[in-house]
């Protein structure tokens, strides 16, 4: 009797200690949740709002100058949004497949490959990821000017090819994912390389791709410092830096309204992206992670 009355105290401490700890997780889950949302909410509401009702302070009331604010983005002649919209999606879409694509190549060839200088080149890709790209960028700026390559897209998206972050991540998916055996069976059978990695590869790799995919996405749809270095032509400018010129027009022409409404427009895409993505981010996180 005495057993089973500290075996039942023992199990309701026990479902107590559980409850409390699931109302710490949610309670801090749902605080996290409140902070990373909030700004999107005050993007949104702003957007809705004229100019000087966002300079009156924020309120959480949705205006009724959302048409306005977007034909005022829309009819802006210094901001061609769409020109904007067409040479953002061009860089990021263009660099989002150079990168996944090469970082995949480059890291098929580390893990399957064995060659003399094997260890020194993944140590080597390794170092590189460790430098910010704010490091280079004068030098890059320089070298870009003298090959006459400024106000040219092209700077911004041939670089992507050298993508060392994305090529760990790879290097890490395959040695948990690619056995190689595979390879080797492919290769029997005939198959060359480039259609190995093509037919055989890639469709293992397909959720480390997505999910790299997205953060590149994500990354050079964002891209501000590098664009605004090499790109001073109208027709040239990408989003980011219409924003940045929309934030710095003068007192007469400043308009908060038309740039809330650029962000919002701008992240669109951003989330149409990560939503048709965004299945794959843990499951290729969690995949990648594991060493088999």
């Amino acid at each position: 009797m005495s057993a089973n009355t500290t075996d039942h105290v023992g199990e309701h401490s026990s479902k107590t200690t559980l409850l409390v700890r699931r109302i710490v997780a949610y309670t801090v889950l749902v605080l996290l949740t409140i902070v990373a949302l909030f700004p999107f909410v005050i993007m949104i509401i702003n957007s809705t709002r004229s100019h000087p009702d966002i300079q009156k302070g924020f309120k959480f009331v949705i205006g009724g100058s959302f048409g306005t604010n977007f034909k005022n983005v829309y009819n802006n002649t210094d901001i061609p949004l769409l020109t904007g919209l067409k040479n953002s999606f061009i860089v990021a879409g263009s660099c989002t497949f150079l990168s996944t694509y090469f970082s995949a190549l480059t890291a098929y060839g580390i893990h399957v490959y064995e060659f003399r200088l094997k260890k020194f080149a993944f140590a080597f890709i390794l170092v590189i990821m460790m430098v910010p790209a704010q490091v280079s960028a004068l030098g890059f700026y320089r070298m870009m000017f003298d090959l006459e390559l400024t106000n040219n897209l092209l700077p911004l998206i041939i670089p992507s090819i050298a993508a060392p972050a994305t090529f760990f991540f790879m290097k890490q998916y395959m040695e948990s994912s690619l056995p190689l055996e595979i390879v080797e069976a492919a290769r029997i059978d005939g198959c060359n390389e480039f259609r190995t990695f093509n037919s055989i590869v890639m469709p293992i790799m397909k959720p480390a791709m997505a999910v790299q995919g997205i953060f590149t996405f994500v990354a050079n749809w964002n891209n501000y410092f590098i664009p605004s270095l090499i790109i001073d032509k109208k027709e040239l400018k990408t989003l980011p830096i219409m924003v940045a010129q929309l934030r710095s027009a003068d007192f007469l022409k400043f308009d908060m309204g038309q740039v809330y409404m650029m962000i919002f427009i701008a992240i669109i895409p951003v989330v149409v992206v990560y939503l048709a993505l965004s299945k794959f981010i843990i499951r290729g996180i969690a995949l990648g992670s594991v060493k088999g």
